[in-house]
């Protein structure tokens, strides 16, 4: 793992050129180019704020939308690595056939160019939020936390996700499936306080607003988001140190899984 780790090191200018082209494609031909990253949240933001807090009062939250966009953003984030990081190795096919370098490359630079978007618009959010009445607190510098977490769970499961596309091309559809039932099981548009405390499933009781932690780390990360950027606390207990164990623990099997097979990528693709 060291070794494999001090090559992609020494390969780091490549995964910079991919980065800069990866942002480069993406905002190709369009009249706005980079401005889109300030627009988007921009123009999210006020459609929420019109669609929940003046069409559809249906809820007690003050400033309902800084709360969904403190945690949509960083969940787009996730989405664009993760279905922009699948196809990443078949994608380069040529490149793969024609060249020696490490294949990890690839879909770890769809993971950075991502979170370089996401930080791009991450200021227009604070500047919307602050216009809302929502003011950061002190624990916005520990933001950096749950940046690194997301990322490394990120990259793992690119690194997973994109070897099997490889050999099993239908892994992209499948996915397209399960992040859409992964968005309504993570605290997005709603608050986990919303959620019961208990639930009777197949004659088992249990507490959802625990087990969505515990199943999912995704759940607990934007939860953190929101405590941050939202509440302007900091998550408490031992739920957020769970996940970055277990984002750990997902990055160095994907990362394993993906070198393990990734000397039969060139045969495949």
């Amino acid at each position: 793992m060291v070794t494999w780790i001090k090559e992609l090191w020494a390969y780091r200018d490549l995964v910079y050129n991919l980065v800069t082209r990866d942002l480069k494609v993406r905002y190709k031909n369009s009249l706005l180019g980079i401005v889109w990253s300030w627009l988007n949240p921009l123009l999210m933001m006020l459609i929420f704020t019109f669609v929940f807090d003046v069409l559809w009062v249906q809820h007690d939250i003050p400033n309902y939308h800084v709360l969904f966009l403190s945690a949509l953003l960083p969940w787009n984030f996730f989405v664009g690595a993760v279905m922009g990081g699948i196809p990443s190795v078949v994608g380069n096919a040529n490149l793969i056939k024609k060249v020696y370098f490490p294949r990890e490359v690839l879909p770890i630079s769809v993971v950075l160019s991502s979170l370089v978007n996401f930080l791009i618009g991450l200021p227009v959010f604070f500047v919307l939020a602050m216009a809302s009445g929502v003011m950061p607190t002190r624990y916005v510098l520990v933001l950096l936390i749950p940046i690194l977490i997301q990322l490394t769970f990120a990259t793992g499961m690119v690194l997973i996700l994109s070897t099997l596309e490889v050999f099993y091309r239908d892994t992209h559809m499948l996915m397209d499936v399960v992040i859409q039932a992964w968005f309504f099981l993570t605290p997005i548009i709603y608050p986990i306080s919303t959620l019961p405390e208990s639930v009777v499933l197949f004659g088992l009781t249990f507490n959802p607003r625990v087990w969505l932690f515990r199943l999912n780390p995704m759940a607990s990360i934007v939860n953190t988001y929101q405590d941050i950027l939202y509440r302007g606390t900091i998550t408490t207990g031992d739920f957020l140190a769970r996940t970055a164990v277990t984002a750990l623990v997902i990055m160095v099997i994907g990362y394993w899984f993906f070198r393990h097979h990734s000397g039969k990528f060139g045969e495949v693709v």
